[in-house]
């Protein structure tokens, strides 16, 4: 799991959130602790917890005073969203600006969109 090129803490915080994205850590389900994390990871408790407050302050961790952290109602959706827009600035933005420079339209991206998801996917040695 660890990117040399990216903060550990930032690491942290993706992995958590795509725990939540794919339903292994439910809304209102009790977030592994720090230390937890630490241990996993084989990091520093404070690396760790500093991961998790990324998420507490993004509203996707609430802490329960003497419990732990949890997973708050409505974080999936969030980060559904989140991640959603994210997509679209870093692919489809580029994607249209470069179709339209090429004098593509949206029915030839559809297109090649459809015929590209058609394809069985990429595997070493056998590219789509």
């Amino acid at each position: 799991m660890i990117d040399e090129g990216r903060p550990l803490f930032v690491q942290i915080a993706e992995a958590i959130e795509d725990s939540i994205l794919d339903g292994s850590l439910a809304e209102d389900e009790k977030a592994p602790s720090t230390n937890e994390l630490a241990a996993f990871y084989r990091i520093n408790p404070a690396t760790a917890a500093k991961g998790v407050a990324v998420l507490t302050d993004k509203g996707i961790l609430l802490k329960r005073r003497g419990i732990g952290m949890f997973v708050a109602a409505g974080s999936r959706g969030k980060l559904l969203a989140e991640r959603r827009t994210a997509f679209v600035e870093r692919y489809i933005d580029p994607l249209i600006a470069e179709a339209q420079a090429l004098g593509l339209g949206a029915d030839d991206l559809t297109a090649l969109l459809r015929e590209r998801a058609s394809r069985p996917p990429a595997t070493e040695g056998n590219p789509a």
